[in-house]
């Protein structure tokens, strides 16, 4: 699988999407701290999914990359699970998450790049009410450091799905770490709150 290869895009881009909550006042963001954050969900489960043909739970580098972010931002991964380089097996596996009541947020790693079997954009984009075109902007903008312009090879990618967050990572340990705690731990809390919002 070729998302295992460390030319996928590692990146450590931190913005703070203030400017998607729709708030606004005279003409300009309403970007106070007690109004961005009001909705934020404080304490974040996650479920992590790697997707890959060639390992298991025992080598699943990047998977236990992930679950270290979120611990270290002190969260918790509620569910893990390895699923092969398979259109259904992926889109039915991430959607069967996102309708799980103790999961606020979906990390897949994994199935990201342009072989053949790099299904894992195709098969979760699907399920997305809203895009979040800015996590693979700011992802790979960070990953340019390291890769250069093999970061146009790399399609992380997230999205709203069913009121949950689900962010596509590379599928290398250092993609799966960047990604995690550069920009997924930092803004899934703020960004499950406003999908959830009545």
């Amino acid at each position: 699988m070729s998302d295992g290869h460390s030319h996928e895009a590692d990146t450590h881009d931190h913005d703070h999407g203030g400017h998607g909550d729709g708030h606004e006042a005279d003409g300009a963001h309403a970007h106070d701290d007690h109004d961005h954050h009001a909705h934020d969900i404080e304490s974040l489960r996650y479920a992590v999914v790697t997707v890959t043909s060639s390992r298991g739970h025992e080598d699943d580098t990047a998977g236990d990359a992930i679950e270290s972010a979120v611990e270290d931002a002190g969260d918790e991964v509620v569910v893990r699970e390895v699923v092969g380089d398979d259109f259904d097996g992926v889109q039915g596996t991430v959607d069967r998450l996102v309708d799980r009541d103790d999961v606020d947020c979906v990390v897949t790693t994994g199935g990201t790049g342009v072989t053949p079997d790099d299904v894992t954009v195709e098969a979760v984009a699907p399920l997305f009410d809203k895009e979040l075109p800015g996590f693979g902007e700011l992802f790979r903008s960070l990953s340019r450091e390291e890769i250069g312009t093999m970061i146009v090879g790399t399609r992380a990618t997230a999205g709203i799905a069913g009121g949950v967050p689900v962010f596509c990572l590379p599928g290398s340990e250092n993609a799966a770490r960047l990604g995690s705690e550069e920009i997924i731990t930092a803004e899934a809390g703020h960004l499950a709150g406003l999908a959830r919002r009545e």
